[in-house]
């Protein structure tokens, strides 16, 4: 039979920026392996497979492939997901969703003429600070210097489903200038306890950052919801931008080197000075659809 395939830009209202993501409606009866090869056929960093829900506890099922493997949840794919179900099929409102890494409460309403879809991510969880003697070797892997490390914050697993390493770099200038070694970066990775690097510098009430998972196929990701959400913990916990002491907004940019510019909203809620509750949120455009055999 068919399946339909969605080819949709997440983080984005302009087709071509933002993080390409495949989404195939009504994915249920389709093997694991069978998911896999269109994931590895579209070639994007994650596509999504929309299920019907297998219990009350939820509403929808939505698994998520890179090109190489099943990951546990994905931001950008998950924002694909759910614009395609309320452009195509009206399903507005708040829902709960079912990932490899639990549940997941998501919200698709209307904003500004169009839909805008928001997650609310798993509760923060942080690693310890990766010790100083792994720093040089980090900053080696990302082909910078380690002094363009910040000094005095941690280079630091933090997750809210899918942990990120969280590198926070002296200034938005070493962005530009990384050349990672993406060898040298699984072997960090499996050292570290993660498989996806996520440089950061912080603004006024910005953030601009770059990820890499070459572990998991993707050498470099546009747009990554899973590396926001936790980088608002972060900026929350070590004190980085200020706030009321109820919530945190910034806008995290990313995909400026890949010529895919995209946003992510985040808001993180605070409870007694620490993040308590990371939101996504995201646009999106779909920019065409397919079909597609599932064999």
């Amino acid at each position: 039979m068919e399946r339909r395939i969605f080819h949709v830009d997440a983080f984005t209202r302009t087709a071509g920026k933002g993080n390409a993501a495949g989404v195939v409606l009504d994915a249920d009866g389709m093997s694991e392996e069978e998911m896999l090869r269109i994931a590895a056929a579209l070639g994007y960093s994650e596509t999504a497979f929309v299920l019907k829900p297998a219990d009350a506890g939820h509403d929808v099922h939505v698994r998520f492939f890179t090109p190489t493997v099943e990951v546990p949840v994905c931001g950008h794919a998950t924002v694909a997901a759910h614009y395609v179900r309320a452009a195509t099929q009206g399903l507005e409102g708040s829902f709960v969703q079912k990932t490899g890494a639990g549940l997941q409460r998501i919200t698709a309403s209307r904003h500004g003429g169009d839909w805008r879809v928001a997650i609310r991510q798993g509760a923060p969880t942080f690693g310890d600070p990766v010790a100083p003697a792994l720093r040089p070797r980090i900053a080696a892997a990302l082909g910078i210097r380690p002094d363009d490390i910040a000094a005095g914050l941690p280079v630091q697993v933090v997750s809210t489903g899918h942990s990120k390493v969280l590198v926070p770099l002296a200034d938005v200038q070493v962005l530009d200038r990384l050349l990672p070694d993406p060898a040298a970066l699984v072997a960090l990775g499996a050292e570290v306890g993660s498989k996806g690097w996520f440089p950061f510098a912080v603004g006024q009430r910005c953030t601009e950052g770059r990820m890499f998972a070459p572990a998991i196929g993707v050498a470099e990701d546009p747009v990554t919801g899973n590396a926001n959400g936790p980088l608002g913990a972060y900026l929350v916990r070590h004190g980085l931008m200020a706030h009321d002491s109820e919530r945190l907004a910034f806008e995290g940019h990313q995909g400026r080197a890949l010529g895919r510019d995209g946003v992510v909203h985040v808001d993180v809620e605070i409870a007694a000075g620490e993040p308590a509750v990371v939101t996504i949120a995201g646009d999106a455009v779909i920019r065409r659809d397919s079909a597609a055999a599932a064999q």
